[in-house]
């Protein structure tokens, strides 16, 4: 198909998309070392070849608005265009450098937005200041490393991870300096407490966790893990990826955690993926908050202001206030949502997981039973003699129309299928997914071929992935001289 060319096949030499005013401006020269010894090898297409390709390319692209995307431990929420909207108000385009009482409406927003974050987490002080949930996790866990270093406690060197942990977590406290400690999980995937007990000592700076658990089920023994970290003179990090469940029924501030992320990309629909901005704010207890980042936005009487830098501080971790952007989609969806409503996004997101989970336990192999709250795990498919995987099955829900849910994650079963429906999903969609996953677990019985060799209707169709990452072709030449 002419559209399934790249942008090089469609060029032709001389071509261009641009026309630049004859005037002469006047000329500058630019110094030999910074001057280019070769032309630029870029597509020479007119602007409404580009418009058309770069469309076309969005329409194979799958998104929360193109269907169903049930990806587990994500959170894929639709993001209202009322978000987008508020963010494109010209008033919030500020020039870094604008004066902080040219800035009161921005403060203002961001002041509120801090407090409303405290309210709904039951930590005292937040930073809206880093740039994603993981840049969340490496601020956190440096505001738990000064802590420590500030108190001449210098022997806490490790952090205590669960093995059924995000990957983030090992890596962060890596990049933080720290060493990690893996701790065993239950089946369940909760935090066994025994195996906790034996590495809790004097050199455990914390404990990284999320709560619910990987697996979608709530830590019921969290309280006792607080005290027994806390005993041992460590710190508590909470990792914000599961929050979605807890809005306005429990807060993990009052679980015993002192420091925490929120990932407002899923917890508050920010827009997600992509490698576009994002942003991951952190809270701390009170007696944590001058390690917050600066600059801080803080309220003294009526007006707002900046802490530029205090004697504490971990000191500045990205330009001026963050993404902004995304910062005024949190707050409008916020105020969108209200407080008397957020219950309805736990319950809602809680109900959907086990309503699917209960619908498909005759088809998937379901090893953790009971309640989970916001998503859950099957172990691939209930009846496996026919040998089809769950990226079989995965890659057999593109041909629905249908983003398959996490696979192969936690690493806790070896098929792992990890569903999350979020609660802004009907029924009727739910119901389509149902059915949908059943056909797939019925095809796998009767045409197993048939799964094992989708998707079918994609642009791409099942790629050696072996080979992919290890040779991968990412430029249009090395394509060109294969």
């Amino acid at each position: 198909m002419y559209y399934s060319k790249t942008i090089f096949e469609l060029g032709r030499k001389g071509r261009k998309g641009y026309s630049l005013p004859n005037e002469d401006y006047g000329q500058y020269e630019l110094p030999t070392h910074l001057q280019r010894t070769e032309s630029l090898d870029l597509p020479e297409v007119s602007e409404l070849e580009a418009v058309r390709h770069y469309t076309n390319v969005s329409f194979k692209n799958f998104g929360i608005e193109k269907g169903f995307y049930p990806l587990g431990s994500c959170t894929m929420k639709y993001n209202p265009k009322i978000n987008q909207d508020m963010s494109a108000i010209e008033g919030f385009h500020i020039h870094p450098y604008q004066s902080v009482k040219a800035s009161q409406g921005l403060l203002e927003l961001y002041y509120e937005t801090q407090r409303i974050l405290s309210e709904l987490s039951g930590l005292d002080e937040f930073t809206l200041n880093p740039y994603a949930g993981a840049h969340g996790e490496l601020i956190g866990l440096m505001i738990m490393k000064k802590y420590h270093q500030d108190r001449n406690d210098h022997k806490r060197t490790k952090v205590i991870v669960p093995d059924s942990a995000h990957g983030t977590n090992p890596a962060s406290a890596s990049v933080a300096g720290f060493e990690s400690v893996e701790v065993k999980s239950n089946f369940d995937g909760t935090v066994n407490v025994e195996d906790l007990k034996k590495v809790l000592g004097d050199d455990i700076a914390g404990i990284m966790m999320t709560n619910p658990n990987t697996l979608g089920i709530f830590e019921k023994d969290i309280c006792e893990i607080a005290k027994l970290v806390h005993d041992a003179g460590g710190l508590l990090y909470y990792d914000g990826a599961n929050l979605n469940p807890l809005l306005g029924q429990v807060r993990p501030g009052d679980m015993g955690f002192d420091i925490m992320h929120i990932n407002v990309h899923k917890t508050f629909s920010t827009p997600h993926g992509g490698g576009g901005p994002g942003a991951g704010p952190v809270g701390v207890k009170k007696y944590l908050s001058e390690y917050l980042p600066v600059p801080r936005v803080k309220k003294v009487e009526d007006q707002y202001t900046l802490e530029l830098d205090n004697d504490t501080t971990i000191g500045q971790i990205s330009h001026f206030y963050g993404n902004i952007g995304v910062i005024v989609k949190t707050y409008s969806f916020l105020l969108s949502v209200g407080k008397e409503y957020f219950k309805d996004i736990s319950k809602f997101s809680t109900l959907n997981a086990n309503y699917i989970k209960e619908s498909l336990k005759e088809y998937y192999e379901l090893p953790i039973k009971g309640i989970c709250k916001h998503e859950f795990v099957f172990d691939g498919l209930k009846d496996k003699s026919t040998h089809v995987t769950t990226l079989d099955v995965a890659k057999r829900l593109l041909d629905y129309d249908v983003h398959p849910p996490t696979i192969y994650f936690p690493l806790i079963f070896k098929e792992s299928l990890m569903i999350e429906p979020v609660e802004s999903e009907s029924k009727q969609t739910i119901d389509n997914f149902i059915e949908i996953m059943k056909k797939v677990a019925l095809e796998a019985k009767e045409t197993p071929e048939l799964v094992k060799n989708a998707p079918y209707t994609t642009v791409v169709k099942r790629l050696d992935e072996a080979e992919a990452a290890r040779n991968p072709k990412v430029k249009y030449k090395d394509i060109q001289h294969d």
